[in-house]
């Protein structure tokens, strides 16, 4: 038998799993964990004037800021999908393991 908590989250997931399996919820809810990972690489650029100074010559040089922000929201992109993919795979799991035990206990 399913305690409380186990029977809402298989109601929970019985209605929500179609939206959360959605590519485009998963890149709008996981954008902020990707932009958590990609913003340090402007980080690093922008203080490196401070503690490398040949780096911070070549990248005034040769630098071009189109391609540091695409490549930052493809990072992103790319790190939303993978980590709301995750949980989903996760949470799937979880439900398909309770449904078996409520199929055993009943």
């Amino acid at each position: 038998m399913l305690d409380q908590k186990e029977k809402l989250f298989v109601e929970y997931w019985e209605t929500n799993r179609e939206r959360e399996k959605n590519i485009l919820y998963q890149v709008l809810t996981g954008l902020p964990i990707g932009l958590l990972f990609a913003l340090p690489i402007i980080f690093i650029l922008f203080t490196g004037r401070y503690w490398f100074k040949r780096a911070d010559m070549v990248a005034n040089s040769e630098l071009n800021p189109v391609l540091l922000v695409s490549a930052v929201l493809i990072i992103a992109t790319f790190v939303a999908v993978l980590y709301k993919r995750h949980q989903w795979d996760m949470k799937e799991q979880q439900y398909k393991e309770l449904k078996v035990k409520e199929n055993r206990k009943s």
